[in-house]
Parts: structure tokens; C-alpha cells; sequence
């Protein structure tokens, strides 16, 4: 498809949308690659894309068309598809056309039980088993089909937030303590919901409850940290009351002797529209005239979305939806990495333009690929404050404060107007607003409830922000921090002599250190992070001990209710039959009956070890043995050879653990590369160059 071409899906050509395959046909005799897959949306293939399948049988080529169905032009904004196609019509219509085979894939193939409309001939699967299905297609000749059967997830979400689609009865969510952040279930699902989640402990992952889709393909992430709940009643704790929040004075309004132009650019599924959309009726209350253009990109979840909103005193002023280059009073950034492109920054102004930019790390496409994106919130900002008005850009992470405070990160983006409104950037007044928030009729008190704490932010952003973190867990902020704090962990894993053992390892390296860099930390915060790694290796009582003994349990009761049934999702390693579809051994869903069983196995970390081990034996344990060993005996290496012409690589073999993540098939991968690149650092060791001493600042 077209816009694949700017993806990272490896496509070749492209063509015009109804086109889609006629490339191939040209192609084919010319090349030596037998068989091609061919991307297509069921609206494409309503308006024309089926003149191009039929030209393809005509051909006589070899390939297979993917039909993915929708049910919406989702490009454009999730319109019904013109013609009210269902999947049997258009599996009725290919047979018609000659495509042989023809597939079902979905989610839900119990639909398709009884009388379904399908064509004797057309198979259904669940969507699991897509990979082997389009490897055997790939071997058919001729002109074969798979139609994707699946609502628009964007459309879905806002169809059952519309409650014109029922809801599931069930959440996922992830135990952090048991996640290991290998990024598995992002690669898995494909899915922006599945977010990083910055912890003590590492980089791990969380499910963003308010743009979760519900389709659950996070589950094949191979790890037993999620949990499925059923019966949950969403209620996230909310520390804080309206009572809290002080007087605050009314701002004056902004000047409106033009036009004011409002740009608010962030991502979709997150209410960008919803809040343009509240400015704007706040503006037509009091009288103004409002031109609005709501530029949704692709309609893609997280997808970029600009909303542009013009207000003028005179309609006779108003030429244009779209806000002219340099001509933005205020831009409100809602994400960071949109408010930051290169069109939001071309209609900025050092002499006019306002800004108030969320600097929350929400994580771009990017970060499904790679599990370790370094988010370059820092340069994005300072793009924003070379473009606008010299100390006029105000940043604050709206989605931290957001969550904290209301419980839910959803009202992230009227918190920012209400901080808009209270430094007096916008044209309008707090009872229109307020007027506004009422007539949208969707959860209006706690919309009312996220523009107060945005108007105290912008009188006090530094209290505000003390009374959102009270009682919440930071990061440490120094290395023996960091080391107290996995010495108490490693005792609970195990018991008192294991976290002595761990840090009598990492005293011998400080010294080390000292004695080859004095004043440096850079080796000893490595071990200190990437040892505790390996000695807190997540074995069976470890899991069980962070699902039942870690107050695990006990947050979630309070977040979804004491009548929330939980579920557990793993892959029993002496009882786990392999899948077929994917090779990997097969996770199993275990109903809260397994609780007992795993507060059992939690009291037995004693065994761990010792002969009695019933798990020691499996391939998983036995790596992870290996990899404490072959760890610390690279420490000793290191504390016996190091010398300064060796550090840097030193540094780099302390940090290869942070490449070993995940459990059972996604460690024993990582396992592998880390091996091939540990191989490498001790050549480079042992090699002649690496004696170089490396010139270092004096200390001057």
C-alpha cells in the first residue's frame, strides 16, 4: 500500500489507492522472487481495488491479497464503507473472480459458526494461526486471498466509548515487578497501549487503560507478568479531592483584536479533537466566530493529530481553516514529539507565539521496534523555545500530573487548557469554559475537576507537582541508593547472605575502580544494576513471590474493586506443550484458583538451588545458572586485568546483562547474541590497541 512505502515494512512500489497489485503483474516475469503479498482495505477494494484483483486472475500471476477488514475508511476518519460489504460478500465476490484459495483470519471465529453466507470453499482461523497460513499461501499459484477480519481499532475504542458496541468484561494488565521489558508483547501486539514504564528496577512496560483496545493480542507476549481481570470496576486511586485545590484569582483574558490562532497538536485516542473542540464552543458562547479544522493524519491510534482553531471578533477576519506560517498565538502541545514537527514549528513566531508543551515521554512508533528508544524530549524542547516567544513556552508533564492527580491520564489534555487559561492565553472567559465542559456532557465534573488543577499548576506548578508525587515511589537518586535498595530486594529474593554476596562483588570492583579512574562511578553503577540482574534471576518462586507477596494483589483490589477476578497467564515449564503456529511453548490462562498455589511456591524459594529443586533441571534455569556464573567470573577478569586503557570496554562487558531479557525462547536469544557480542569485547580485550591509554580531562 502507498503509505507503506514511508513504513518500516520493506515494501516495494507503490501506486495509486484501487491500484494496489497491478505493479506485480509487470513485475513478476522479470524477477525471480515467485510470489507477493498484497495489502488491502476494504474500502480501497469497494471503490475500484476489485478491478485490480480481477486484472491480477487475468495475469495469471502469483500472489495473495491481504483484505483487511475494517468496517470503516479509517484513513479519513472511520466512515462506513460505501455498499454495506460483509465478509461473506466479499468472499462471494472473489470466488467470483476466480481467486483460489480464500481464508478467514479473525479474532472471533465463532461468529462465523452455522449459517455464515461464506462459500463452501472458504476456511475461518483465528488470527493466531495468520504466520503459517501466509506461509503456505506463499507456495499456491495463481491469485489467492486472506481477508483480515477486524474493527478499525481507533473506530472500536470510540464506538464503545459511544457505548454503541459492548465493552469486554475484561482488562489486562501488567505486573511490574515480573516484567522484565524485553519488549515482546509490543512486537506481539503492535500495540502503542503496551507503554514504557520507567522504574527503579529498569525500563518495564504498563498498559495504558485509557486507550487499551481490549483485543488482547499482548497476551502472546511471552511472559507471565500480565494478569487479566474480570468483574473490574475501574477505579484508579485519586489521592487528591476537589477540596484540595485553593482560590485562584481570574486571569485576564488574551487581547482578541484579530484573529487568534490556537494550535494544539498531539495524538490521537487521546481527546486532542475533544479539547478543540471545547475551546471552540467556549468561543461561539460568548459570541466570537470559530473556524476549526481537525487534521487527524491517518486516523491512526497515536497517530499525529493537529487541531487548528481560529477565533475572531469578526467573521469578515476569518479567511482560511488552516493557520497561516507564523501565525500561531498559542500552540499547546499536547505530545511532544508532534508539537515539535516540522509543521507545528513552521506556524511558530519568535515575536508572537506562546507555548505550553507537555514534556511527558509518550514513546512514538519507534519504541515497538526498539524496546530501548532514548526519548529526545531535551532537543525537542529546545526546538520549541528557539521557535516561540522569548520566555513564553511553559512546560510541564500534564500526563504524570494527569494520572497522579484524577487517576486517569485521560484529562491530560483540559488539565493543559485549564493552564492555558489561567496565564491568560486564551481569548475567552473561565464561564464559558466551564459552560462548555457542561454542555459535552462526557464526565463533566472530572473534567471540571482536571482545568481547576490545570489553573493551580499555572499559579504554583511546583506545588502542584509535590502534591502529585506525595506517597509515590521515585527512582533513586544516588548509587548507594541504588545498591541499598537491591541489597533489601536480594534478601527478600532469597535471604541475607545472598545480598552479601552481591555486594562483596561490587565493593572488590568499587575499589578496583578507584584504583584505576579515582572519582569515577561509571564501572560500579554498571555492576550494580546489571549483577542484581543476574542474581535476581525470575525464576518460578520469584514470580510467585512478586504476584502474591509484593502488595501486587492488594493494588489492584483498590484500583478495580475487591470483586475483580484475576487471571494469570503462563507457560508451565513441566506441563507447556509447544504451539505449532509460533514454535514457542504455550501459555495457559489460570483462574484465580492458582493464588493458593502460588503463595505456596512463593514460601518454597528455599529450594531454590539445592537438589530438591524440582526446576533446576529445565533448559530455562539452567541458563540462567550459566549466565550468574559466566557473569561473575567476567567480574573477576575484569577486577584482576582492568587498567585505564581498558576501562571503557570494561564498562561496556558490565552492561552486556542489560541485552538478557524476557523469559523462556526471548532469553535464550538475547542469551545468545550477548555471548557473540561478549566474545567480541574480550578480543578487543586482548587485542594491542586496547592498551591505548585514552587522553581524559584534567581535572581542571
Amino acid at each position: 500500500h502507498y503509505m507503506a512505502a514511508w513504513m518500516d515494512r520493506d515494501t516495494v512500489t507503490f501506486t495509486q489507492m484501487g491500484g494496489e497489485g497491478a505493479t506485480w503483474i509487470g513485475q513478476a516475469p522479470f524477477t525471480e522472487t515467485q510470489h507477493v503479498f498484497q495489502n488491502l482495505g476494504d474500502g480501497t477494494y469497494a471503490h475500484s481495488g476489485t478491478l485490480a484483483i480481477r486484472a491480477a486472475v487475468a495475469a495469471g500471476v502469483n500472489m495473495t491479497y491481504k483484505i483487511l477488514f475494517n468496517d470503516a475508511v479509517a484513513m479519513t476518519g472511520g466512515q462506513p464503507v460505501e455498499g454495506h460489504l460483509t465478509v461473506a460478500g466479499v468472499a462471494q465476490q472473489l470466488v467470483g473472480e476466480g481467486v483460489r484459495p480464500i481464508l478467514v483470519v479473525t479474532d472471533e471465529p465463532q461468529k462465523y459458526a452455522g449459517a455464515n453466507g461464506l462459500p463452501p470453499s472458504v476456511a475461518v482461523h483465528h488470527r493466531r494461526e495468520l504466520d503459517r497460513l501466509q506461509r503456505e499461501l506463499r507456495e499456491v499459484r495463481g491469485v489467492s486471498a486472506l481477508i483480515y477480519d477486524q474493527t478499525c481499532a481507533a473506530e472500536l475504542h470510540r464506538k464503545r466509548k459511544r457505548g454503541t458496541v459492548p465493552t469486554p468484561d475484561r482488562r489486562v494488565i501488567i505486573n511490574e515487578l515480573v516484567c522484565e521489558g524485553c519488549g515482546d508483547c509490543n512486537v506481539q501486539s503492535n500495540c502503542l497501549s503496551v507503554m514504557a514504564l520507567e522504574t527503579e528496577l529498569g525500563r518495564k512496560r504498563r498498559i495504558n487503560q485509557s486507550s487499551c483496545n481490549q483485543d488482547f493480542s499482548c497476551l502472546n507476549g511471552f511472559c507471565p507478568s500480565f494478569v487479566t481481570l474480570r468483574g473490574a470496576q475501574r477505579n484508579p486511586p485519586r489521592p487528591l479531592a476537589a477540596a484540595a485545590l485553593p482560590s485562584l484569582p481570574e486571569p485576564q483574558q488574551a487581547a482578541l483584536d484579530g484573529v487568534f490562532n490556537a494550535l494544539i497538536a498531539g495524538v490521537g485516542g487521546t481527546g486532542v479533537v475533544t479539547a478543540s473542540g471545547l475551546l471552540g464552543l467556549a468561543a461561539h458562547l460568548e459570541g466570537k466566530s470559530v473556524v476549526q479544522l481537525d487534521q487527524t493524519g491517518l486516523a491512526q491510534k497515536y497517530g499525529g493529530v493537529l487541531s487548528h482553531v481560529r477565533i475572531g471578533a469578526d467573521p469578515e477576519r476569518l479567511h482560511g481553516m488552516r493557520i497561516p506560517a507564523g501565525q500561531v498565538d498559542l500552540l499547546l502541545g499536547a505530545d511532544l514529539i508532534v508539537a515539535a514537527g516540522k509543521e507545528p514549528l513552521s506556524m511558530l513566531s519568535p515575536d508572537r507565539s506562546a507555548v505550553i508543551v507537555n514534556t511527558h515521554e509518550e514513546m512514538p512508533s519507534d519504541f515497538i521496534r526498539d524496546r530501548d528508544f532514548e526519548f529526545p524530549g531535551k532537543r525537542l524542547v529546545a526546538s520549541l523555545r528557539a521557535a516561540g516567544r522569548s520566555g513564553a513556552v511553559a512546560t510541564l508533564d500534564a500526563t504524570r500530573l494527569a494520572a497522579a492527580l484524577l487517576g486517569d491520564s485521560i484529562g491530560t489534555n483540559v488539565l493543559m487548557l485549564g493552564f492555558a487559561f489561567q496565564r491568560g492565553l486564551l481569548p475567552v472567559s473561565g464561564a464559558a469554559l466551564y459552560r462548555a465542559l457542561e454542555l459535552y456532557g462526557r464526565n463533566v465534573e472530572e473534567n471540571k475537576l482536571a482545568f481547576d488543577w490545570g489553573r493551580f499548576a499555572a499559579e504554583s506548578l511546583a506545588e502542584v507537582e509535590r502534591l502529585a508525587m506525595e506517597g509515590a515511589q521515585s527512582i533513586s537518586a544516588s548509587l548507594p541508593e541504588a545498591i541499598a535498595r537491591r541489597e533489601e530486594f536480594l534478601t527478600g529474593y532469597q535471604n541475607r547472605a545472598y545480598a552479601e554476596r552481591y555486594r562483596a562483588r561490587l565493593m572488590r570492583i568499587a575499589a578496583v575502580e578507584q584504583r584505576v579512574r579515582p572519582g569515577s562511578s561509571a564501572l560500579q553503577d554498571a555492576v550494580a544494576r546489571n549483577y542484581f540482574g543476574v542474581l535476581a534471576y525470575k525464576d518460578e518462586y520469584e514470580v510467585a513471590r512478586l504476584h502474591t507477596e509484593s502488595g501486587f494483589i492488594e493494588s489492584v483490589k483498590k484500583s478495580f474493586g475487591e470483586g475483580a477476578r484475576m487471571s494469570f497467564h503462563f507457560s508451565p515449564p513441566l506441563f507447556a506443550r509447544r504451539d505449532p503456529a509460533t514454535g514457542r511453548p504455550k501459555k495457559y490462562e489460570l483462574g484465580p484458583w492458582v493464588l493458593p498455589i502460588l503463595r505456596v511456591l512463593a514460601k518454597l524459594k528455599w529450594l531454590r538451588g539445592t537438589k530438591l529443586d524440582p526446576f533446576a533441571l529445565s533448559a530455562d534455569r539452567r541458563l540462567e545458572r550459566e549466565i550468574l556464573a559466566r557473569y561473575e567470573s567476567l567480574l573477576d577478569r575484569i577486577a584482576d586485568e582492568l587498567d585505564d586503557s581498558r576501562f571503557d570496554l570494561g564498562v561496556e562487558l558490565a552492561k552486556l546483562p542489560e541485552q538478557v531479557r524476557g523469559y523462556g525462547p526471548i532469553k535464550a536469544a538475547a542469551a545468545e547474541r550477548a555471548r557473540e557480542s561478549e566474545q567480541s569485547l574480550w578480543q578487543q580485550w586482548v587485542a594491542p590497541a586496547a592498551r591505548i591509554v585514552r587522553p581524559r580531562a584534567s581535572a581542571a
